[in-house]
């Protein structure tokens, strides 16, 4: 009897997307090589103060880098390709994706002048590339934004499949439905491991199509009769093409303002994939002379991101477009989590500036590129996976999504729930979570990257909740003796004038405190330390508040 060669162990680590939503990144595993799907950034959350973007902590590749064979992004937007600016110099290695996927991060690497160093390789829905002992093969999916596809991954172990972001959408603004058929090909063939969007796993139904939204929009301009601007994700292209076709149904001309929707859009139509009338798409200059009722502007900001077009337009700190009363915005997106707040300011702005604002769920402007329950149904009954991994949500959708799964007839103990960090590992007909590997956040302030770390943002939040208070003494080098001082500077904790009394009695406490010392040798680290530790009980007794406390020893 011939005993069956074992097949070899595949491991699935996320590095991000599971628990949250963004900053996706999943390492595939088997034997030697190493395979990542995706690299994309999240907005911060509240507590990040100055944080501008969060991207995935790369460090298990970068131990790792000799075994990493390539990266595969699935389509364009930026939770999936966003964090490449940031993170290509740490990744030297080949990325696959569709032609517009790798044009949008091409112009988002021109920018960063890194341009030279990313190897892209295009390929198309059906085709396949050899990657190591992986082969990839790309499959059609709908999703809001052009050239989306799954990902069927063959490996020694088994197949694989990632679905990427989807929907099934029946009438899609480009025609390009996703291929159900080869699906149920796959399904056929025997998935070994599948990965599904999770996104939507809480909403009942299906999803309605793009297209719904472009009527609303056309009857939405065919009623209005003063200047429209529309604020959408840079991105979102299958929304942006409806916005040129209702405007040029009106015969209104279009202007895009906002960096990265005029280079989503240039790239778009370099590659063919808007479709824009010849001589409608205009210069926002060129804009300003015509009536209102022929200008469209399309603008960033549908998140109300404090540097954006829309939010500076609402504040009138724009230097090019400013809010007139009659204007009609709409805001073609729905807040992701965590940026209400900033959204609700923002629509306050702009109907403080005289503005109609459309805007919300109710109001047909936008609809979801993630599927709904029945859609993950489908998918799940299609591929028929032995084993279930629900990808890309914050951990509620998740377990929405196993709970799914184990409906349409996954087995329970086939199903596995996971963070980022945790590793899947699939042996034989067994599959289980075996460990962790490091899987953190890099946040990007600026032109750095990763520089921020907890320490920084707790100072930051205490300067932020009490101020800080800067005391400057000057001492004698060789004897230790106060020379000069203490001076007393408060920023964000009193205000001078009206609380010079309780600075007085901080300078007293201080000397009061040098002048009890029992040694008076030159110790700067410890005379800083005086100062604070008095200081802090002095000014808690007294506020009730915690100021970051700074000395500064000068020798005289």
């Amino acid at each position: 009897m011939v005993r069956k060669a074992a097949r070899p162990t595949l491991r699935i680590i996320p590095l991000g997307g599971l628990g949250e939503i963004g900053k996706n990144m999943t390492v595939i595993e088997c034997g030697d090589d190493m395979l990542v799907i995706d690299c994309g950034l999240a907005f911060p959350e509240e507590e990040m103060l100055g944080v501008d973007i969060v991207v995935p902590d790369i460090s298990y590749l970068q131990e790792n880098m000799d075994r990493v064979r390539a990266v595969v992004l699935t389509h364009g937007h930026e939770d999936h390709v966003g964090a490449i600016p940031y993170l290509l110099p740490h990744l030297p290695v080949p990325f696959y994706g569709t032609p517009l996927t790798l044009g949008l991060v091409r112009g988002k690497l021109v920018e960063t002048g890194m341009a030279e160093q990313f190897d892209g390789r295009a390929l198309q829905a059906g085709e396949k590339a050899d990657i190591g002992c992986f082969q990839v093969e790309f499959f059609r999916v709908t999703h809001s934004v052009p050239d989306a596809v799954g990902l069927a991954i063959r490996t020694p172990a088994g197949l694989v499949v990632h679905t990427s972001d989807f929907k099934f959408d029946q009438t899609p603004v480009d025609g390009r439905v996703s291929d159900i058929g080869r699906l149920g090909e796959l399904g056929q063939e025997g998935v070994l491991v599948l990965l599904s969007d999770s996104t939507g796993a809480e909403r009942p139904g299906f999803t309605p199509s793009e297209k719904s939204v472009g009527k609303t929009l056309q009857e939405v301009f065919r009623a209005t009769r003063s200047r429209v601007l529309v604020a959408s994700f840079a991105t979102h292209l299958h929304r942006i093409q409806q916005v040129i076709s209702a405007s040029y149904q009106q015969g209104r001309y279009v202007g895009v303002i906002g960096r990265s929707m005029e280079d989503t859009v240039q790239v778009a139509m370099t590659l063919g994939y808007l479709d824009v009338p010849e001589g409608m798409m205009l210069d926002i200059e060129e804009l300003e002379g015509l009536p209102p009722e022929k200008v469209t502007i399309l603008t960033t900001g549908s998140q109300g991101e404090p540097m954006s077009a829309l939010t500076r337009m609402a504040v009138g700190e724009h230097r090019r477009v400013n809010i007139n009363p009659g204007d009609t915005v709409i805001i073609a997106a729905s807040p992701v989590p965590g940026n209400e707040k900033m959204v609700a300011r923002t629509i306050d702005n702009l109907y403080r500036r005289g503005a109609k604002v459309i805007y919300g769920p109710d109001a047909g402007v936008h609809v979801s590129g993630h599927g709904s329950q029945e859609e993950l149904k489908i998918m799940l009954n299609l591929l028929r996976p032995r084993f279930f991994i629900p990808v890309h949500g914050e951990y509620r959708h998740l377990v929405h999504h196993a709970s799914l799964a184990e409906a349409v007839g996954v087995p329970r103990r086939n199903i596995l729930v996971g963070d980022n960090g945790s590793v899947f590992e699939v042996s034989g007909d067994v599959a289980a979570i075996t460990g962790r590997v490091d899987a953190g956040i890099l946040m990007v302030d600026g032109l750095g990257v990763g520089d921020v770390g907890n320490v920084v943002l707790r100072d930051r939040r205490q300067l932020a909740e009490d101020g800080i208070v800067v005391v400057v003494i000057a001492v004698d080098r060789e004897t230790g003796e106060l020379a000069s001082g203490p001076e007393v500077v408060s920023r964000g904790f009193v205000y001078v004038r009206e609380s010079e009394a309780l600075l007085e009695q901080v300078r007293a406490t201080v000397r009061g405190a040098l002048e009890r010392r029992n040694n008076h040798r030159p110790d700067w680290p410890g005379l800083k330390n005086l100062i604070r530790e008095t200081l802090s009980q002095e000014l808690f007794e007294r506020t009730g508040r915690r100021p970051m406390i700074l000395p500064i020893v000068m020798e005289v």
